[in-house]
């Protein structure tokens, strides 16, 4: 029976380097399966790789307009008619960084992206997912809701909540004390920035997925409606953090390649769990809390800063490898 590689051995790998005296043995590895994916697809490959899992609590492992520092470090001298395949794991964060990310990444790449969840890609990551000709999605992975989050209170949880609270009232005056208090903790012109947040998100996924992955649909529109509302919709999603998998993915209309079937002919399921414990391997034995880097070993690293988590991060840019 074939066994897939597992966290543990890629930590051997990386340790055999290192007493054989490797300097930046993390390094090496993560880099020489990402070379390899690229080898075998014949494809770029870009990792946009988050430590949020060991760093939940610092802002900087969400999707932020920094990153695309990253992405024009890593992008610059591809060869672009090559495509990209593009690994994510990811949190979510600002919607406006997410959007613009995808803009450039189309600019860049046309319609020849596809994206590839080795574990997690949730909220403005599940967005840019849905921005590619195609997701790559094993029996582990999973997208999330793409319902915007406003200073981390939910928007559509608030429009149902303000509605509730006009029903309310006109069913029972005696009601109006208690949801004055509610109300009352919304700035104005809060309810609208709701509003506005959840039409501009589903707006603009929706024509993401009409100009790529259902672009040869006769019946786009409704596929994408559909998917829009699974994902976005929280009387179906209930919380924010819910992880939607595979085959709901499948079910609601998103074209997914299953990691553990060959794709095209080729079986990446080996390679690409390679690099994914290496990722987590290195944010977890480094200060390292956001990795963007190719199949060329150019890569921008933000680190945290280790006494004071909170400081300003250092950005290295390593060279490629010879």
């Amino acid at each position: 029976m074939f066994l897939l590689p597992n966290w543990s051995e890629i930590l051997n790998e990386i340790n055999t380097l290192s007493a054989k005296g490797a300097k930046d043995a993390n390094d090496l590895v993560r880099r020489r399966y990402l070379k390899e994916l690229s080898d075998l697809t014949g494809r770029n490959t870009i990792a946009y790789y988050s430590g949020f899992l060991n760093n939940p609590s610092i802002l900087d492992t969400f999707i932020t307009d920094m990153d695309k520092n990253g992405f024009m470090t890593v992008i610059n001298k591809l060869d672009r008619t090559r495509g990209l395949d593009l690994i994510l794991h990811t949190p979510g964060g600002d919607l406006a960084a997410a959007e613009s990310l995808v803009e450039y990444l189309r600019l860049m790449f046309g319609n020849d992206i596809r994206a590839i969840i080795p574990q997690i890609a949730m909220s403005a990551g599940t967005m840019i997912a849905c921005s590619c000709k195609s997701i790559i999605m094993g029996k582990q992975s999973n997208l999330g809701p793409i319902d915007p989050q406003i200073r981390g209170i939910p928007a559509s949880g608030v429009i149902e909540e303000f509605e509730r609270a006009q029903l309310e009232v006109i069913k029972d005056p005696k009601c109006i004390p208690i949801w004055q208090v509610i109300i009352g903790k919304y700035h104005p012109t809060f309810i609208g920035e709701c509003e506005k947040a959840i039409q501009w998100s589903n707006e603009i996924v929706h024509e993401w997925l009409k100009l790529n992955m259902l672009e040869d649909d006769v019946d786009k529109d409704n596929i994408a409606n559909t998917i829009i509302e699974n994902l976005s919709d929280t009387n179906k999603t209930k919380a924010h953090a819910r992880h939607i998998g595979i085959i709901d993915c499948e079910d609601m209309g998103l074209k997914i390649d299953r990691l553990e079937e060959p794709i095209n002919g080729l079986n990446l399921q080996d390679v690409i769990l390679s690099i994914h414990h290496a990722y987590m391997i290195t944010f977890s034995s480094s200060s390292a809390i956001k990795v963007v880097e190719n199949q060329d070993g150019v890569a921008m690293v933000i680190h945290k800063n280790v006494p004071l988590p909170f400081q300003p991060q250092l950005i290295q840019i390593p060279a490629p490898n010879p």
